[in-house]
């Protein structure tokens, strides 16, 4: 394995699926390889233009404004579920920034596939099927890579859903604990004084609502962290260049559905034990949700300015984590 001690150059860098977030029909399309052109990556971009939308219903981006670029991280392991997890960030994110460009990263299956944060305005890493705590290869260099993302890139906008959230928290020296109940299903929010000051569309009713899919949370916050809502579901650093969430934005009710097999595991049912219970969990999932409103949230958030005083404090803090870890 290559050494992860510095980010890919602008050769090697794994941009791999950058959709704008649909290529014209002219040759000169929106869709950006890398420098190398290795048949990885030309698969991945004709899996992008087959999935696109029709051009012709994409509006045009306001004057003066570039398309936001976006990293995501998919970390589930050998997951069945990716390509339809991918359309799900396309078809949410899309809806809200109809130009962004998306690439995909899976250091779960592909060690030492990471973004190169230079070519990205706001990098996302999200959930995965496995358990936060563990020290698999690939979970330690993730968690490298958001230290050297706070050193190295001060500014740079990370956002942690679910497994990232978690991830992010463990970091910076919170806890990860079983949760006591599992949750599956579109659920409230409810949000802290500073959660209403910064969520200004969701300040009125104290609370939004998202689809939410774990069964680990987080116990102790993280060192640095101002808590945005209450049962730590959702976080902003210092810096206000970190924020993470415990439920799932990018998760549409089509994309819950295709886990609703989990309830077996998590709550020892299914449809032909307990049609009732199933039907409860069915209705749950389609409930209507604010995911689209925390969307717009984040991407205005990310261009608000950063705190140079908080990212000295939230690099002391990773510090003493990292300390702690060690003890």
């Amino acid at each position: 394995m290559a050494s992860h001690s510095a980010y890919p150059s602008a050769e090697n860098s794994a941009i791999v699926q950058v959709v704008a977030p649909c290529p014209p029909s002219s040759p000169k399309g929106s869709v950006t390889p890398s420098k190398t052109g290795d048949e990885r990556n030309s698969e991945l971009i004709a899996e992008s233009i087959a999935q696109c939308r029709d051009p012709a219903s994409m509006a045009k981006p306001a004057p003066g404004t570039a398309p936001l670029r976006i990293a995501v991280l998919l970390n589930s392991y050998r997951s069945r579920l990716l390509p339809a997890i991918r359309g799900s960030y396309r078809r949410t994110i899309g809806a809200v920034a109809p130009h962004a460009q998306l690439a995909f990263y899976e250091p779960a299956n592909r060690p030492g596939e990471f973004p190169n944060p230079d070519y990205f305005d706001l990098i996302l890493l999200g959930g995965s099927n496995v358990d936060p705590r563990k020290r698999h290869p690939w979970i330690l260099e993730i968690h490298d890579f958001v230290r050297r993302l706070v050193r190295d890139y001060p500014q740079k906008k990370l956002v942690g859903i679910c497994w990232g959230h978690q991830t992010i928290s463990s970091v910076f020296g919170g806890r990860v604990v079983d949760a006591a109940v599992p949750e599956m299903g579109v659920a409230s929010v409810n949000l802290t004084t500073q959660g209403r000051d910064f969520f200004h569309e969701a300040a009125a009713l104290k609370s939004f609502k998202l689809q939410q899919h774990h069964r680990r949370e987080v116990a102790v916050a993280p060192h640095g962290f101002t808590p945005l809502a209450y049962s730590n579901q959702c976080f902003l650093s210092g810096s206000n260049t970190i924020l993470t969430f415990q439920g799932h934005p990018e998760k549409d009710a089509e994309t819950a559905r295709l886990r609703l097999h989990d309830s077996v595991r998590w709550f020892g049912f299914d449809a032909l034990s307990d049609e009732k219970a199933w039907a409860r969990l069915e209705m749950q999932i389609n409930t209507p949700h604010d995911g689209e409103m925390v969307w717009k949230r984040i991407f205005e958030w990310v261009r608000e300015p950063w705190s140079e005083t908080g990212s000295a404090q939230q690099k002391t803090a990773l510090e003493l984590a990292e300390k702690a870890s060690r003890i």
